[in-house]
């Protein structure tokens, strides 16, 4: 919807990705920041309403997970979508915001010291798992995070490949796949 509204398919450009580090390439960083709050909103508010409603950890563990599964398998695009970690972030700022934070600030260290965004994002869904079950979150949880860690590992396979290769683009540098 960002990149429709700014007169681009971000599925077109760039990496093809609906994600925000694709929509900051094709869109620049207003586009890039109402896209990272959406997908954002989109993990934590299914997760506090349910945690409002009372539900037990198994139940919001799932309705934290469905957000995810909806963020990378979207209806609306054919069961296609992003890679899952803004929505991820928001899920985990609602369920175990220290966790959550911890995996954040992996997340930004990578990210300074490499400037490339998807080491960042694969560095911080390794790290989420042991700070999930660190901060003495509730099994279900340690199982989500297992679920949704492997979820955006998976989603980033086409870039560990780049990493491996070294032809991942940095920040700044122009996407080989755009040229």
């Amino acid at each position: 919807m960002v990149g429709r509204a700014r007169g681009f398919d971000p599925r077109k450009v760039g990496s093809g990705n609906v994600g925000m580090t694709n929509i900051a390439r094709a869109g620049g960083r207003s586009a890039a920041a109402i896209t990272f709050s959406g997908d954002l909103l989109k993990g934590l508010l299914p997760v506090l309403i349910a945690r409002g409603a009372g539900l037990a950890p198994v139940a919001i563990a799932g309705v934290g997970f469905a957000a995810v599964a909806g963020s990378v398998a979207s209806i609306f695009m054919g069961f296609g979508g992003g890679r899952g970690v803004s929505t991820s972030f928001g899920v985990w700022l609602g369920l175990a915001p220290i966790a959550a934070g911890i995996a954040f600030v992996v997340f930004i260290v990578i990210v300074a010291g490499a400037r490339i965004v998807s080491l960042g994002s694969i560095a911080a869904a390794i790290a989420l798992v042991p700070a999930v079950a660190a901060t003495g979150s509730p099994r279900p949880y340690i199982l989500l995070a297992i679920a949704v860690s492997a979820v955006v590992l998976t989603r980033h396979h086409e870039n560990i490949r780049r990493l491996l290769a070294g032809e991942e683009p940095k920040i700044g540098a122009r996407d080989k796949s755009s040229a």
